[in-house]
């Protein structure tokens, strides 16, 4: 797992991507001279001409891609939410409302834009990173600008309400998360075996998300300026901003009235992160939007509803993409099961090391705590 930003700390080295090298091109034919030669200008002509007919290296993971289908590279699901990150889920529920075709990709901790953000997009052989870029560029291609009918003076309340939300209420939820990593394990209800691929045990890789997880988060919170206030003072600026947004709304179904605006993808974006948490959690804004902000529960439940039919699907068979094909494992002719028997001693020798890791950490731990009393 990764943080919400869209520029998290890379957990694994990035894959270098394989460019495959390009087909040869075939010169137009150059007249030879009578020696045999062939006369200067008309070969620096041809080379030209090769070069110019030669197909450009895509600078993308996706080489074989669809033309106009989105391809968006974001985090597993969870079983309460299509994604933990409020940018992800923005940008996933935006092209869900304008209906353009994409396909997920999970990053599977390899994958990054240039810039080191999730989630990006790829298409047509482009790469295009962070959410509001993302939507803006869309929206020019395809002319999906879902604010047109906006007013100026609406544009402009959306715009700063839009900043309170992305730059604000999203970091007091982080800030939450990094004190809090075990309840938002199983607030969430994260399984890290399917969001990593791996084979080692839920608990170990839990352990290890524990311990490094509120680490990083801390950072970026307090390198934001929320993370320098207390908890309970932290909360009360979250509360602040939820009545901002539940006075906004007021009885209206959506922000700006009858139809959803990109206000309200961002809204519900940050805002689900709060209340599709498990009761399990206890946490005091989801606490204080249920008894305060009934308003708010009725709009994310509206974009949920339009947006997301297949919600419970997604989110109980956590696949993030069943569309796209999955790759044929690979299979290697063993001799007489000798490479299977290898395999399998060289995997339970790894998850050994990594328990024995685990508890060299618990047992440092545990003389820290007894040299602190």
């Amino acid at each position: 797992m990764a943080a919400e930003v869209e520029n998290p700390p890379v957990t694994a080295s990035e894959e270098k991507q394989e460019e495959a090298p390009a087909p040869a091109v075939e010169a137009p034919a150059v007249e030879s001279a009578k020696d045999g030669s062939v006369p200067a200008e008309e070969a620096k002509e041809a080379i030209v001409v090769a070069k110019d007919a030669a197909p450009k290296k895509l600078n993308v993971f996706k080489q074989n891609f669809d033309k106009d289908v989105v391809y968006l590279y974001q985090f597993a699901r969870t079983t309460s939410l299509p994604s933990l990150s409020p940018y992800v889920l923005k940008v996933e529920t935006w092209l869900r409302l304008t209906g353009l075709k994409y396909e997920n990709v999970d990053h599977k901790f390899k994958f990054h834009s240039k810039k080191g953000q999730l989630p990006f997009i790829e298409l047509n052989g482009q790469q295009i990173g962070d959410s509001t870029t993302i939507i803006k560029e869309l929206s020019q291609r395809f002319d999906k600008d879902i604010d047109a009918g906006l007013t100026k003076e609406q544009r402009n309340i959306s715009h700063a309400m839009i900043s309170m939300v992305e730059n604000h209420l999203t970091f007091v939820i982080l800030s939450w998360r990094a004190k809090n990593p075990s309840e938002m394990i199983n607030g969430y209800k994260i399984n890290f075996q399917q969001s990593l691929g791996s084979k080692i045990p839920n608990a170990i890789l839990s352990f290890f998300f524990r311990l490094n997880y509120g680490h990083r988060a801390s950072k970026i919170v307090k390198a934001q300026g929320i993370g320098v206030h207390k908890p309970d003072e932290i909360v009360e600026l979250g509360k602040e901003d939820l009545n901002t947004l539940s006075e906004l709304l007021a009885d209206k179904p959506f922000f700006f009235g009858d139809e959803p605006s990109l206000l309200d993808i961002v809204v519900f974006a940050s805002t689900a992160q709060i209340y599709f948490i498990s009761d399990e959690a206890k946490y005091a804004l989801k606490e204080y939007m249920v008894e305060h902000c009934a308003n708010l529960i009725g709009h994310v439940s509206r974009i949920k509803e339009r947006c997301y039919p297949d919600w419970e699907e997604i989110c109980n068979n956590l696949e993030l993409n069943p569309h796209l094909p999955k790759p044929e494992p690979e299979v290697k002719e063993n001799k007489e099961g000798a490479d299977t028997e290898k395999a399998a001693e060289q995997s339970a020798e790894t998850e050994e090391l990594v328990k024995e890791k685990v508890e060299e950490k618990i047992d440092e731990n545990k003389e820290k705590e007894v040299a602190a009393q």
